[in-house]
């Protein structure tokens, strides 16, 4: 499997982290209504998610994922332009923390570590 859900506010972000896995099917979204749907519907593997977004955060859209017992084996990955923040609020139950800017190989680096779950 290789489905990575990637939920990003800005669309020059999410065009880049899109075309840097050009190895793995993202589906890339700016909606934060209903992350459940999200899932149900696309099936990702990964979740690659911004901390700051539109009417929610990152790390409270993590802490629904982490606590339904049907999505909670889902890794998530929160990249945040403001790490302090999120260091200092706890993770939320998150299994990575990418800090922007990122470089692009670290960005895989990081989603590559979660091959124990066959994401790739």
């Amino acid at each position: 499997m290789n489905r990575i859900l990637l939920i990003e506010d800005d669309k020059a972000v999410r065009d880049i982290i899109k075309e840097a896995l050009a190895d793995y099917i993202v589906i890339a979204t700016d909606d934060t209504s209903d992350i459940f749907k999200l899932i149900k519907e696309h099936q990702p593997d990964l979740v690659l998610m911004d901390y700051i977004l539109p009417n929610i955060n990152g790390g409270e859209l993590c802490h629904q994922i982490k606590v339904n017992p049907i999505t909670a084996h889902l890794p998530v990955i929160i990249i945040s332009g403001y790490p302090r923040i999120l260091y200092s609020l706890g993770s939320y139950g998150c299994d990575a923390i990418l800090e922007k800017p990122f470089d692009l190989p670290k960005l895989l680096e990081t989603i590559s570590a979660f091959d124990t779950y066959n994401i790739h």
